[in-house]
């Protein structure tokens, strides 16, 4: 499994929380966790903005990705219009990838800065709600079980998503197979007749 995103990420993968969360160069990490019994490699990719740059989501990266976690901060506008940005440019390039849904969760940061809002919480919902996006606020500085919870359910969305797919897979070819079995069965018989 592959995700997108921020100091929510630090949280999540050594449950600490680094207050001055920067970085020049974009990485992948890697981790080994067990989700229902299931043992799972998650590597989750952290794209990194460089010299002042936006963040650019290249289409490749997206090829691979089974689930994204974009990530803004509550009080800073321009974080959240850079999100919006990156939910449509995820949205748009799936789907000149025929890639179909894929599990995205938007997340509001810094909840713990409340006092300093300035996204509103109806506004990101309705962005989330929009594009078929789970939703959350979240304080990466005091809730990590929060944020390891929602890691949790990403992981689950995606896997019952994979499922299913796999499974839609399976009936569609076995119908296709009877079909041609019936087609070849009978139709060979009303040309000889």
């Amino acid at each position: 499994m592959t995700f997108f995103f921020s100091a929510v990420l630090v949280r999540f993968l050594t449950k600490r929380f680094i207050g001055e969360y920067a970085s020049d160069a974009s990485s992948l990490y890697h981790k080994r966790l067990s989700v229902d019994g299931r043992q799972l490699n998650l590597e989750v990719y952290d794209p990194s903005p460089r010299n002042g740059e936006k963040q650019c989501i290249l289409e490749e990266l997206l090829e691979w990705a089974d689930g994204f976690i974009v990530v803004y901060n509550i009080s800073d506008r321009a974080s959240f219009i850079a999100a919006k940005e990156i939910v449509h440019q995820i949205k748009t390039t799936l789907m000149d990838v025929s890639k179909g849904e894929v599990s995205i969760y938007l997340i509001g940061n810094k909840q713990d800065l409340c006092h300093a809002r300035q996204v509103f919480e109806e506004e990101a919902r309705l962005l989330a709600m929009e594009n078929k996006c789970q939703f959350q606020e979240v304080s990466a500085a005091e809730q990590y079980q929060e944020i390891f919870t929602m890691f949790i359910n990403l992981m689950r969305h995606i896997m019952e998503r994979l499922k299913y797919r796999a499974d839609r897979r399976r009936r569609y070819s076995g119908s296709k197979s009877m079909v041609k079995l019936i087609n070849n069965v009978f139709g060979r018989r009303r040309k000889s007749v």
